[in-house]
Protein backbone atom coordinates (compact mmCIF):
# COMPACT_ATOMS: atom_id res chain seq x y z
CA UNK A 1 0.00 0.00 0.00
CA UNK A 2 1.25 3.58 -0.77
CA UNK A 3 0.33 6.15 1.15
CA UNK A 4 0.21 8.79 -1.57
CA UNK A 5 -1.80 6.80 -4.05
CA UNK A 6 -5.15 8.85 -5.77
CA UNK A 7 -8.01 7.45 -5.60
CA UNK A 8 -9.09 5.34 -8.84
CA UNK A 9 -12.24 5.67 -10.45
CA UNK A 10 -15.36 4.24 -8.69
CA UNK A 11 -17.16 0.68 -9.32
CA UNK A 12 -20.00 1.28 -12.07
CA UNK A 13 -23.28 0.75 -11.18
CA UNK A 14 -26.22 2.20 -10.46
CA UNK A 15 -30.07 1.65 -9.28
CA UNK A 16 -31.64 0.29 -5.99
CA UNK A 17 -31.40 -3.11 -4.22
CA UNK A 18 -32.93 -4.55 -1.18
CA UNK A 19 -30.41 -6.06 1.10
CA UNK A 20 -29.94 -6.14 5.02
CA UNK A 21 -27.74 -3.96 6.60
CA UNK A 22 -24.72 -6.22 7.03
CA UNK A 23 -24.47 -6.75 3.26
CA UNK A 24 -25.13 -2.73 2.64
CA UNK A 25 -22.03 -2.34 5.31
CA UNK A 26 -19.75 -4.76 3.16
CA UNK A 27 -20.75 -2.93 -0.12
CA UNK A 28 -19.99 0.22 1.29
CA UNK A 29 -16.14 -1.29 1.98
CA UNK A 30 -15.87 -3.25 -1.43
CA UNK A 31 -16.60 0.37 -3.55
CA UNK A 32 -14.19 2.37 -1.01
CA UNK A 33 -11.53 -0.31 -1.52
CA UNK A 34 -12.00 -0.60 -5.01
CA UNK A 35 -12.38 3.24 -5.57
CA UNK A 36 -9.41 4.17 -3.20
CA UNK A 37 -6.20 1.73 -2.80
CA UNK A 38 -5.14 3.42 0.31
CA UNK A 39 -8.21 1.91 2.56
CA UNK A 40 -7.86 -1.49 3.55
CA UNK A 41 -9.57 -3.55 6.59
CA UNK A 42 -8.05 -4.65 9.68
CA UNK A 43 -9.07 -6.86 12.90
CA UNK A 44 -9.61 -9.52 14.72
CA UNK A 45 -11.09 -12.67 12.22
CA UNK A 46 -12.16 -10.25 9.52
CA UNK A 47 -9.97 -12.34 7.28
CA UNK A 48 -9.76 -16.15 6.83
CA UNK A 49 -13.40 -16.06 9.29
CA UNK A 50 -15.30 -13.49 7.64
CA UNK A 51 -15.94 -11.38 10.13
CA UNK A 52 -17.93 -11.71 13.91
CA UNK A 53 -20.56 -11.11 12.38
CA UNK A 54 -19.61 -11.76 8.34
CA UNK A 55 -19.58 -8.03 7.35
CA UNK A 56 -16.62 -8.69 5.63
CA UNK A 57 -17.43 -12.04 4.04
CA UNK A 58 -15.51 -12.55 0.70
CA UNK A 59 -13.29 -9.35 1.23
CA UNK A 60 -10.21 -11.49 1.92
CA UNK A 61 -10.64 -13.41 -1.44
CA UNK A 62 -11.27 -10.07 -3.76
CA UNK A 63 -8.70 -8.11 -2.12
CA UNK A 64 -5.91 -10.55 -0.72
CA UNK A 65 -4.22 -10.76 2.60
CA UNK A 66 -2.42 -6.96 1.93
CA UNK A 67 -5.55 -5.29 2.60
CA UNK A 68 -7.93 -7.12 4.88
CA UNK A 69 -5.27 -7.98 7.50
CA UNK A 70 -6.20 -10.35 10.25
CA UNK A 71 -4.90 -9.16 13.69
CA UNK A 72 -4.07 -10.32 17.28
CA UNK A 73 -6.77 -10.39 19.63
CA UNK A 74 -5.17 -6.77 21.28
CA UNK A 75 -7.28 -3.75 20.55
CA UNK A 76 -4.84 -1.91 22.14
CA UNK A 77 -1.85 -2.95 19.50
CA UNK A 78 -4.05 -3.03 16.25
CA UNK A 79 -6.27 0.34 16.79
CA UNK A 80 -3.30 1.86 18.11
CA UNK A 81 -1.82 0.39 14.02
CA UNK A 82 -4.56 1.95 12.68
CA UNK A 83 -4.09 5.21 14.04
CA UNK A 84 0.14 5.19 13.44
CA UNK A 85 -1.31 3.73 9.29
CA UNK A 86 -3.54 7.00 9.03
CA UNK A 87 -1.36 9.02 10.17
CA UNK A 88 0.73 8.28 7.42
CA UNK A 89 -1.22 8.32 4.98
CA UNK A 90 -3.30 4.69 4.66
CA UNK A 91 -7.19 4.85 5.36
CA UNK A 92 -7.76 1.70 7.85
CA UNK A 93 -10.97 0.26 8.37
CA UNK A 94 -10.77 -1.23 12.04
CA UNK A 95 -13.32 -3.55 13.00
CA UNK A 96 -13.49 -3.84 16.83
CA UNK A 97 -16.08 -7.13 17.84
CA UNK A 98 -18.07 -5.33 20.07
CA UNK A 99 -18.13 -1.61 21.64
CA UNK A 100 -17.40 -2.47 24.47
CA UNK A 101 -13.68 -3.98 23.42
CA UNK A 102 -12.80 -0.22 22.39
CA UNK A 103 -12.45 0.53 26.43
CA UNK A 104 -8.94 -1.76 26.20
CA UNK A 105 -8.05 0.84 23.33
CA UNK A 106 -9.60 4.35 24.80
CA UNK A 107 -5.78 6.06 25.61
CA UNK A 108 -5.18 5.05 21.13
CA UNK A 109 -9.07 6.24 20.23
CA UNK A 110 -9.64 9.83 22.97
CA UNK A 111 -6.40 10.02 23.69
CA UNK A 112 -4.21 10.04 20.07
CA UNK A 113 -6.65 9.65 17.20
CA UNK A 114 -8.88 12.25 18.32
CA UNK A 115 -6.14 15.03 19.14
CA UNK A 116 -4.01 14.08 16.08
CA UNK A 117 -5.84 16.94 14.20
CA UNK A 118 -5.71 20.15 16.32
CA UNK A 119 -2.30 18.64 18.48
CA UNK A 120 -0.48 19.12 14.47
CA UNK A 121 -2.22 21.97 14.01
CA UNK A 122 -3.87 20.79 11.06
CA UNK A 123 -0.16 19.33 8.89
CA UNK A 124 -1.14 15.73 10.38
CA UNK A 125 -5.09 14.53 9.98
CA UNK A 126 -6.28 10.87 11.42
CA UNK A 127 -8.47 9.47 9.05
CA UNK A 128 -9.27 6.51 10.93
CA UNK A 129 -12.47 4.54 10.84
CA UNK A 130 -13.39 2.09 13.53
CA UNK A 131 -16.33 -0.06 13.04
CA UNK A 132 -17.86 -1.70 15.88
CA UNK A 133 -21.82 -3.39 17.28
CA UNK A 134 -23.21 -2.17 20.19
CA UNK A 135 -26.28 -3.30 22.31
CA UNK A 136 -27.92 -5.54 24.47
CA UNK A 137 -30.83 -8.52 24.04
CA UNK A 138 -28.71 -11.19 22.71
CA UNK A 139 -27.50 -12.26 26.40
CA UNK A 140 -24.25 -11.47 25.78
CA UNK A 141 -24.03 -10.37 29.79
CA UNK A 142 -23.08 -7.37 31.59
CA UNK A 143 -19.47 -6.60 30.21
CA UNK A 144 -20.08 -7.47 26.70
CA UNK A 145 -24.06 -5.79 25.84
CA UNK A 146 -23.39 -1.62 26.59
CA UNK A 147 -23.94 1.08 24.90
CA UNK A 148 -20.92 3.61 25.21
CA UNK A 149 -22.55 6.19 22.28
CA UNK A 150 -22.75 9.37 24.88
CA UNK A 151 -18.99 8.53 26.13
CA UNK A 152 -17.49 9.17 22.51
CA UNK A 153 -19.70 11.12 21.30
CA UNK A 154 -18.55 13.57 24.12
CA UNK A 155 -14.93 13.30 22.85
CA UNK A 156 -13.80 16.54 20.76
CA UNK A 157 -11.97 15.59 17.61
CA UNK A 158 -13.81 11.89 16.98
CA UNK A 159 -16.49 11.95 15.02
CA UNK A 160 -19.79 9.52 16.02
CA UNK A 161 -22.30 7.90 13.76
CA UNK A 162 -25.02 5.33 14.35
CA UNK A 163 -27.07 3.97 11.61
CA UNK A 164 -30.45 2.40 11.93
CA UNK A 165 -30.91 1.52 8.47
CA UNK A 166 -29.38 -0.66 5.59
CA UNK A 167 -28.94 2.67 3.05
CA UNK A 168 -27.79 4.96 6.25
CA UNK A 169 -25.03 1.82 7.22
CA UNK A 170 -23.69 2.41 3.18
CA UNK A 171 -24.09 5.92 3.18
CA UNK A 172 -22.86 6.94 6.17
CA UNK A 173 -19.31 4.21 6.13
CA UNK A 174 -18.28 5.29 2.90
CA UNK A 175 -18.62 9.01 4.34
CA UNK A 176 -16.70 7.77 7.45
CA UNK A 177 -13.89 6.35 4.83
CA UNK A 178 -13.94 9.05 2.99
CA UNK A 179 -13.32 11.86 5.91
CA UNK A 180 -9.87 13.27 7.13
CA UNK A 181 -10.58 12.69 10.98
CA UNK A 182 -11.39 9.81 12.41
CA UNK A 183 -14.51 8.45 12.89
CA UNK A 184 -16.75 6.15 15.07
CA UNK A 185 -19.04 3.61 13.32
CA UNK A 186 -21.72 2.46 15.64
CA UNK A 187 -23.46 -0.63 14.65
CA UNK A 188 -26.15 -2.88 16.31
CA UNK A 189 -26.34 -6.52 16.35
CA UNK A 190 -30.29 -6.90 16.24
CA UNK A 191 -30.08 -4.60 12.57
CA UNK A 192 -27.23 -6.52 11.32
CA UNK A 193 -30.14 -8.60 9.51
CA UNK A 194 -32.45 -5.93 8.61
CA UNK A 195 -33.17 -5.29 5.36
CA UNK A 196 -34.71 -1.97 3.27
CA UNK A 197 -33.54 -0.52 -0.13
CA UNK A 198 -29.91 0.78 -0.80
CA UNK A 199 -28.73 2.99 -3.42
CA UNK A 200 -25.77 1.07 -5.49
CA UNK A 201 -24.52 4.68 -6.77
CA UNK A 202 -20.70 4.58 -5.70
CA UNK A 203 -20.44 7.99 -5.37
CA UNK A 204 -23.77 8.23 -3.25
CA UNK A 205 -22.85 9.25 0.43
CA UNK A 206 -24.78 10.41 3.76
CA UNK A 207 -23.79 13.41 4.83
CA UNK A 208 -22.28 13.19 8.29
CA UNK A 209 -24.10 15.28 10.58
CA UNK A 210 -27.43 15.54 9.63
CA UNK A 211 -30.70 13.62 11.37
CA UNK A 212 -33.11 12.34 9.27
CA UNK A 213 -36.92 12.41 9.55
CA UNK A 214 -37.59 8.89 9.82
CA UNK A 215 -42.13 9.22 10.46
CA UNK A 216 -43.63 12.68 9.52
CA UNK A 217 -45.30 13.20 12.67
CA UNK A 218 -47.63 16.54 14.30
CA UNK A 219 -48.31 15.79 18.17
CA UNK A 220 -44.94 14.18 19.40
CA UNK A 221 -41.50 14.20 18.30
CA UNK A 222 -39.88 11.19 19.28
CA UNK A 223 -35.75 11.84 19.04
CA UNK A 224 -33.93 8.41 18.68
CA UNK A 225 -30.92 6.94 17.12
CA UNK A 226 -29.52 3.21 15.78
CA UNK A 227 -31.55 0.30 17.30
CA UNK A 228 -33.27 2.95 19.28
CA UNK A 229 -34.89 4.34 15.72
CA UNK A 230 -36.41 0.84 15.04
CA UNK A 231 -38.77 1.02 18.21
CA UNK A 232 -39.14 4.18 18.05
CA UNK A 233 -40.80 3.54 14.44
CA UNK A 234 -43.08 0.44 16.01
CA UNK A 235 -44.22 2.79 18.53
CA UNK A 236 -45.59 5.31 16.49
CA UNK A 237 -47.67 2.62 14.53
CA UNK A 238 -49.10 1.65 17.96
CA UNK A 239 -49.70 5.09 18.86
CA UNK A 240 -51.14 5.95 15.76
CA UNK A 241 -53.60 2.56 15.26
CA UNK A 242 -54.63 2.71 19.04
CA UNK A 243 -54.00 6.64 20.25
CA UNK A 244 -55.03 8.68 16.72
CA UNK A 245 -51.42 10.02 17.66
CA UNK A 246 -49.34 11.04 14.79
CA UNK A 247 -45.61 11.10 16.05
CA UNK A 248 -42.54 12.51 14.07
CA UNK A 249 -39.68 9.86 14.44
CA UNK A 250 -35.96 12.14 14.31
CA UNK A 251 -33.26 9.30 13.70
CA UNK A 252 -30.12 11.18 14.47
CA UNK A 253 -28.01 9.37 12.76
CA UNK A 254 -24.65 11.48 14.07
CA UNK A 255 -24.08 11.94 17.18
CA UNK A 256 -20.89 14.14 16.25
CA UNK A 257 -21.97 16.58 14.93
CA UNK A 258 -25.58 16.54 16.23
CA UNK A 259 -28.16 17.92 14.46
CA UNK A 260 -30.25 20.32 16.30
CA UNK A 261 -31.88 22.20 13.91
CA UNK A 262 -33.77 19.34 12.43
CA UNK A 263 -34.77 18.22 16.07
CA UNK A 264 -35.81 21.66 16.84
CA UNK A 265 -37.77 22.50 14.05
CA UNK A 266 -39.29 18.95 14.69
CA UNK A 267 -39.94 19.71 18.22
CA UNK A 268 -41.58 23.67 17.67
CA UNK A 269 -43.53 22.01 15.17
CA UNK A 270 -45.60 18.79 17.56
CA UNK A 271 -44.36 21.04 20.88
CA UNK A 272 -43.83 17.72 23.01
CA UNK A 273 -40.50 16.02 22.72
CA UNK A 274 -39.27 12.27 24.20
CA UNK A 275 -35.64 11.39 23.88
CA UNK A 276 -34.95 7.03 23.23
CA UNK A 277 -31.33 5.71 23.69
CA UNK A 278 -30.19 2.38 24.18
CA UNK A 279 -27.43 3.47 26.82
CA UNK A 280 -28.15 4.39 30.40
CA UNK A 281 -29.55 8.14 30.47
CA UNK A 282 -27.63 9.76 32.76
CA UNK A 283 -25.27 12.06 31.34
CA UNK A 284 -26.16 9.78 28.07
CA UNK A 285 -27.33 11.13 24.35
CA UNK A 286 -30.56 11.85 25.74
CA UNK A 287 -29.79 13.78 28.50
CA UNK A 288 -27.76 15.94 25.81
CA UNK A 289 -30.97 16.10 23.87
CA UNK A 290 -33.04 17.03 26.39
CA UNK A 291 -30.91 19.95 27.27
CA UNK A 292 -30.42 21.21 23.52
CA UNK A 293 -34.25 21.34 22.75
CA UNK A 294 -35.38 22.91 26.43
CA UNK A 295 -32.82 25.60 25.11
CA UNK A 296 -33.51 25.91 21.82
CA UNK A 297 -37.28 24.89 22.04
CA UNK A 298 -38.07 26.85 25.42
CA UNK A 299 -41.37 28.52 24.22
CA UNK A 300 -42.90 26.21 22.28
CA UNK A 301 -42.56 23.30 24.45
CA UNK A 302 -46.04 21.85 26.17
CA UNK A 303 -44.63 19.73 28.21
CA UNK A 304 -41.51 18.67 30.03
CA UNK A 305 -39.00 16.34 27.76
CA UNK A 306 -39.45 12.99 28.77
CA UNK A 307 -35.93 10.47 28.24
CA UNK A 308 -36.42 6.66 28.19
CA UNK A 309 -32.98 4.26 28.25
CA UNK A 310 -31.27 1.48 29.37
CA UNK A 311 -31.81 0.80 33.08
CA UNK A 312 -28.82 2.00 35.29
CA UNK A 313 -27.29 -1.76 36.14
CA UNK A 314 -24.93 -4.15 35.06
CA UNK A 315 -27.31 -5.81 32.38
CA UNK A 316 -28.11 -9.22 33.73
CA UNK A 317 -27.84 -12.42 31.62
CA UNK A 318 -31.31 -14.03 32.73
CA UNK A 319 -33.66 -13.24 29.82
CA UNK A 320 -36.39 -11.50 31.26
CA UNK A 321 -34.40 -9.51 33.23
CA UNK A 322 -32.12 -8.68 30.50
CA UNK A 323 -35.61 -7.35 28.17
CA UNK A 324 -37.32 -5.87 31.52
CA UNK A 325 -33.95 -3.56 31.85
CA UNK A 326 -34.14 -2.50 28.35
CA UNK A 327 -36.00 0.53 26.29
CA UNK A 328 -38.38 -1.94 24.97
CA UNK A 329 -41.36 -0.80 23.04
CA UNK A 330 -43.96 -0.79 26.06
CA UNK A 331 -41.62 1.26 27.71
CA UNK A 332 -41.45 3.97 25.03
CA UNK A 333 -45.07 4.10 24.57
CA UNK A 334 -46.06 4.60 28.35
CA UNK A 335 -43.45 7.61 28.23
CA UNK A 336 -44.97 8.90 25.12
CA UNK A 337 -48.32 9.02 26.45
CA UNK A 338 -46.96 10.60 29.65
CA UNK A 339 -46.01 13.27 27.60
CA UNK A 340 -48.87 13.66 25.73
CA UNK A 341 -51.03 13.56 28.80
CA UNK A 342 -53.08 10.99 27.71
CA UNK A 343 -51.37 8.15 30.59
CA UNK A 344 -54.13 6.06 32.38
Amino acid sequence: MSGVAAPAPAAAGTGVETMTYREALRLAMRQEMERDERVFVMGEEVGVFDGSYKVTAGLLDEFGPDRVRDTPISEEGFLGAGVGAAMLGERPIVEVMTLNFVLVAMDQVVNHAAKVGAMFGGEVRCPLVIRTPNGAGNQLTAQHSQSFDGWFAGTPGLKVVAPATPADAKGLLKAAIRDDDPVLVIENLPIYKEKGEVEIDPDLVAPIGRAAIAREGSDLTIVSHSFATVRALHVAERLAADHGVAAEVIDLRSLRPLDVETVAASVAKTNRALCVEEGWPSYGVSAELAARIQHACFDDLDAPVERVGMAEVPLPYAKELELAAMPNEDRIERAALRVLDLAA
